[in-house]
C-alpha cells in the first residue's frame, strides 16, 4: 500500500508528487497517456507563462534554475535579485484581449515584495516543467506508470482502492489530478458547479496563403477575437457561438477557415492544418476538494476558460497547499483539521480565477453593450492604478488565506527575506520544512523553536530588510503563519506553530 496514489502526471500531479517524495511518502503516479511527450507540451501551443508564485514555488525547491535551462529562456535574475531594491515587474500580459503595459505597474502598490530571483514569471512550456518535475519525481522515489486509464474507486475508513489498467492500487489517499475530465471526480462523486458556455475557442497550428491579412498580437473584432504571435502559424481565435460546436469532433480545415474568416472580417485562406483543437469558457468547481480519502488539484478540481493564462498557476498552488499537509496527515504529526484548510483556502482562491475569466469573456463579447464597456474598461486599464491592479491579480501577490489574523503580511505569500550573510529564505525552503526567522537581538525563539526541529527549520541573524518584522513563520508553501514584532511574543509563536504544525517533540 502506497501512501498516496495520484492520478495524472501533469505538471500539477508530478509538483504534488514531488512534494510529498520529498517529505518522505511513497507515491505512485498512474497517467492514461502511454508517453509523456507531445506537440501540445512543446512551443508553440505548449507554451505557457508561469506567475511570480508559480516561480517562487520552484525556486523554493531549487528547481527554478532547471526549469529556466529547460525552457531556454534568457535568464537576467541575477542582476536585479543582487540589489535592494524590488524591481519593476516585466510583463503584465492582457485583460480580456486588451494588452497592458508593464511599465504602468506601481511597485510602491504591491504589498511586501523584496529582491529575488523569483520576483517575476517565466516563459515556459508543459514539456520543460514535466521534464524538470519529471526527473526530481524521480530522484525522490517517485514511481510513475503511463498507458493506465482509471475505471473506479472506492474508499472505506482506511484506504481507497483505485482500479486501472485491469489492477487494483491501494493506498491511504488518492488524489485526482487528472484534468477537467477527470475520471476521480466523477468516480468520487464531487459535486461539479458553474456556468455554461458563451463561446467556442481554437488554437491551431496552420499554413496561411496570405498571412498579411491578419495583424498580429490580440485583435478584439466585432464578431469574436483573433490571435497571431511571433511563433510561424499559431493561430488562436475565439467565437461566441454558445459553445456550439461539438467538442468531440475534430475541426476541420473548412471550418477553421470559415470562423477565422468571421471572427477576423477578412476572405484569408487556411492552406493546411497541422494541428488543432478546441476549447470552451465553461467554468466549473466542486464545492470541496476533498471526499473522504480523496482530493482533487488542479483542473480536476476547477476548470476555466484560458483567458489570463492562470489556469496552470492555479493547480500549481494547489499542490504547494495540499502536498506538505497531506504529508504531515501522513506521518501522523497534522494537527487536526490540517487537511480541511486545503479546501478551506483553496477553494476561494479558484473561485476568484472563475470570476476573472468570467469577467474578461463578458467584456470581449462581440455586442454593442460589451464593445461599449470594452472602451471604458481600456481607459481604466491605461492607468497605473488600473495595470497594477490587473498584476496583482495575475501574478498571485493579491493572493490572501484568511488564517484568523489582522496583520497584513499573515496569509501571503512571504516576501524573499535575506539574511545579512546573504542567506535567502527561498534557500532555506528547499527541504520542505517551514521556516522561523529570527530578526531578535536576543534570539528569543530560539529554545522555543527547538520543539518542532524535525518539521521547523530555525534561522536567527539581522537581515538586509527586515520589513520591520522580529521574527516570522513560514509555513512549507512559502505562506507566512504568524509574524511577530521587534520583541517577538513567545507564546504567540509557539500558539502559532502548534496550529500549523502539531504538539512540540517531548
Amino acid at each position: 500500500m502506497h501512501d498516496a496514489v495520484i492520478v495524472g502526471a501533469g505538471p500539477v500531479g508530478l509538483f504534488l508528487a514531488c512534494e510529498l517524495g520529498l517529505a518522505g511518502c511513497s507515491v505512485l503516479v498512474l497517467e492514461r497517456a502511454p508517453e509523456g511527450r507531445s506537440p501540445w507540451k512543446a512551443d508553440p501551443l505548449g507554451m505557457r507563462g508561469l506567475s511570480a508564485a508559480s516561480v517562487e514555488a520552484f525556486y523554493r525547491r531549487g528547481m527554478l534554475d532547471p526549469l529556466v535551462t529547460a525552457s531556454g529562456v534568457h535568464d537576467d535574475r541575477g542582476a536585479s535579485a543582487d540589489t535592494d531594491e524590488p524591481s519593476p515587474p516585466r510583463g503584465v500580459s492582457h485583460f480580456a484581449g486588451m494588452m497592458l503595459d508593464p511599465a504602468q505597474i506601481d511597485v510602491t502598490a504591491l504589498p511586501f515584495r523584496l529582491p529575488s530571483p523569483a520576483t517575476d514569471g517565466v516563459m515556459t512550456n508543459l514539456e520543460a516543467v514535466e521534464t524538470v518535475l519529471s526527473e526530481r519525481a524521480s530522484k525522490l522515489g517517485v514511481e510513475v506508470r503511463r498507458g493506465v486509464t482509471v475505471s473506479a474507486v472506492a474508499q472505506d475508513g482506511e484506504s481507497v482502492v483505485v482500479q486501472a489498467g485491469g489492477h487494483e492500487y491501494a493506498a491511504r489517499w488518492v488524489v485526482g489530478c487528472d484534468g477537467g475530465r477527470s475520471a476521480v471526480r466523477g468516480l468520487a462523486g464531487f459535486e461539479f458547479v458553474g456556468t455554461e458556455p458563451q463561446f467556442t475557442g481554437y488554437v491551431m497550428l496552420a499554413a496561411v496563403a496570405d498571412p498579411e491579412k491578419l495583424r498580429p498580437g490580440f485583435n478584439l473584432t466585432p464578431t469574436g477575437m483573433y490571435l497571431r504571435t511571433p511563433a510561424e502559424e499559431y493561430i488562436g481565435m475565439l467565437e461566441f457561438d454558445g459553445g456550439a460546436f461539438d467538442r468531440s469532433q475534430q475541426p476541420t480545415r473548412e471550418h477553421l477557415q470559415a470562423v477565422l474568416r468571421r471572427v477576423s472580417g477578412t476572405d484569408v485562406t487556411l492552406t493546411d492544418v497541422h494541428l488543432a483543437s478546441s476549447f470552451t469558457d465553461r467554468a466549473m468547481q466542486t464545492t470541496t476538494y476533498r471526499q473522504g480519502r480523496v482530493l482533487l488539484a488542479g483542473d480536476a478540481a476547477h476548470i476555466h476558460s484560458p483567458l489570463g493564462a492562470q489556469g496552470l498557476n492555479l493547480g500549481l498552488g494547489d499542490a504547494m497547499n495540499l502536498g506538505w499537509k497531506l504529508a504531515a496527515t501522513v506521518h501522523g504529526h497534522a494537527p487536526d483539521g490540517l487537511l480541511d484548510t486545503y479546501t478551506r483556502e483553496r477553494l476561494p482562491i479558484g473561485a476568484e480565477v472563475l470570476a476573472w475569466t468570467r469577467a474578461q469573456a463578458a467584456a470581449m463579447r462581440p455586442d454593442p453593450h460589451a464593445q461599449a464597456l470594452q472602451g471604458v474598461l481600456r481607459d481604466l486599464l491605461g492607468t497605473r492604478d488600473g495595470t497594477t491592479y490587473v498584476f496583482k491579480r495575475t501574478s498571485g501577490s493579491s493572493n490572501r488565506y484568511d488564517l484568523g489574523s489582522e496583520h497584513p503580511l499573515i496569509g501571503r505569500n512571504a516576501p524573499d527575506l535575506r539574511l545579512e550573510d546573504g542567506t535567502r529564505l527561498g534557500d532555506l525552503m528547499r527541504d520542505g520544512r517551514g521556516v522561523v526567522l529570527d530578526f531578535s537581538l536576543d534570539r528569543s525563539l530560539r529554545d522555543a523553536a527547538m520543539g518542532w526541529e524535525s518539521r521547523v527549520r530555525y534561522v536567527a541573524g539581522p537581515a538586509r530588510n527586515d520589513l520591520g518584522l522580529g521574527a516570522v513563520l513560514v509555513r512549507p508553501d512559502g505562506t507566512v503563519a504568524w509574524a511577530g514584532d521587534r520583541d517577538p511574543d513567545r507564546e504567540a509563536f509557539e500558539q502559532a506553530a502548534c496550529r500549523w504544525f502539531g504538539s512540540p517533540q517531548v
